[in-house]
Order: structure tokens, then sequence, then C-alpha cells
């Protein structure tokens, strides 16, 4: 059984292997196919209209089938490994350990915002930008600059309180726990966070970092730590609405798998705390 660890708690072999299997992908191709992809889906979905993997309830499954995918190919290339999560509420500052040179490398330089140190940097060769939304080719960041606070773990928890799923509109306007916790509303925690780290993180194109992985893998834990607490608040809508995904709907772009088949985690993969 998988686990998925807080990034902190990892050994520096374990941040090696992660880093190794992230830029294996990238050279076989298979890194940028999941870039693809993300942006693909943040682009056509909309209040309005058909929307899947964002402004809509299923946000949190189609992220967990996003991340399913990723983490099995990373375990392609190295079977010992896992993606860990960022707890962005208590490792909140650029001195935090996921920054490091040995892992991800820190923010960009102020000029172009090109990320200088770690793996991921420019000057290695490891990572260059494919996918992208303008011409510069590198790995950026300016972490704290858009946004200076990221969010804390008192704003985690009033997330976390909610009892209702999602509700009518079923967009960015609704209220109820996964808007809030996606960001469109209220104390805003998984937009402000692409914020906080800006660079490709503020773009379609943010899997490009691969901070991204860490973010979403504690969006995951957020949302199974929402079940726990909630056990009689289940994924809705249940059926016949328009535009969006129901509970036993496929989601594109797989079509082989629908919401109610990703609500229990433990069959994929646990947590370490």
């Amino acid at each position: 059984m998988t686990v998925r660890k807080n990034q902190a708690a990892l050994t520096a072999t374990e941040k090696k292997r992660l880093t190794d299997a992230f830029i294996a992908l990238k050279r076989n191709g298979r890194y940028d196919d999941f870039v693809r992809t993300h942006n693909e889906f943040i682009m056509s979905d909309t209040d309005g209209g058909e929307r899947t993997g964002h402004r809509s309830p299923s946000f949190l499954p189609w992220h967990r089938r996003f991340l399913l995918d990723f983490e099995a190919a990373l375990q392609s290339v190295d079977s010992s490994v896992a993606l860990p999560y960022w707890d962005w509420s208590t490792d909140r500052t650029v001195r935090a350990s996921l920054w490091a040179p040995d892992f991800l490398g820190g923010t960009g330089r102020s000029s172009d915002g090109r990320v200088t140190d770690g793996p991921f940097a420019a000057s290695t060769g490891n990572w260059p930008i494919n996918v992208r939304v303008d011409g510069r080719t590198f790995l950026r960041r300016s972490l704290g600059t858009s946004v200076r606070d990221l969010p804390t773990p008192a704003e985690v928890e009033s997330v976390l309180a909610m009892e209702t799923y999602d509700m009518p509109p079923y967009n960015s306007a609704s209220d109820g726990f996964r808007n809030h916790l996606e960001g469109w509303r209220g104390v805003n925690l998984h937009n402000r966070v692409h914020v906080w780290v800006g660079g490709q993180m503020a773009t379609g194109v943010s899997p490009n970092d691969p901070v991204f992985w860490l973010h979403h893998a504690f969006i995951d834990k957020l949302w199974a730590e929402w079940q726990r607490r909630h056990p009689g608040a289940g994924y809705v809508p249940t059926g016949g609405t328009a535009d969006v995904v129901d509970l036993n709907d496929t989601m594109k772009p797989w079509n082989d798998v629908r919401p109610v088949e990703l609500l229990d985690h433990t069959k994929h993969y646990t947590f370490d705390v």
C-alpha cells in the first residue's frame, strides 16, 4: 500500500529518489502529457458551461484520479516513491524545507522569476518548460510576492467545519466545502497557494512546477479529513444536473471512472498521519 508522507518528514534519500523520478518522466515525455491535460481542462472549465476539473463538484475526484495516474507514472520509474504532501498551513514560509536545494529549489530571481537552485533549475538542463503560456522555457516562481500569506491552520479548520459538500449553482459562486477549499469563496485555500507560489503555478500549466503535486496531495488529504468528520455528508449532485459531473457520471478525459469510485482513497493509498 502506498503511503503519502508529509514532505517535511522525507529523508534525503526519499527526496532524491522522488526528484529523480520526476526528471525521468520529464525526459521520456510523459510529464508534459500531464501538463497538457491540466491546461486543457482549466481552460475549458467555465462557470456557465461544462466543467469537470475546476469550478465544479468534481474538482476533488478529478484531481484525485489525476494524482493517482501521476503517482503510477512515478512508480513505473521507481516503485519505492510516493507523492508526498505539502502542509502549507504549517510550512508557510520561503524557508520551509521543501524549498531547499536538495528538494524543489527556492524562489525565482527578481528579474524574470527563474529558479536558480535545486534539481529543476534551468542551469541543470533537467527541466525544460515545453508546455507553456509564453516563450520562457525555464521554471519560474515568485514565492510570497503576489499574495503575502499562505492559509493558516485556523482558516483550514473553518473550511473543514462546513457540513455541506457543495450546492447549486455548482460553480465558482457556490457555497459549501468544495468551493471554499478550491478557493473561489471565503478564506481561499487552494487557489491562494497557487498564487503564493507564482510563476507557472499561477497559470493553467501549473503542473510544470513539481510543487503542484505536493500541493494537490494536501488538498486531497483535506478532502479525506472532511469525509472523516462528516460521514453523513456525501458528494453532490447525485443525478440529473446539467454541465457538471454527478456522483455516477463518468469523468473526462478518462471515461472509465466515476466520482462514486473515488470517494474512498484507502483503496489506493494512506497518509502517514
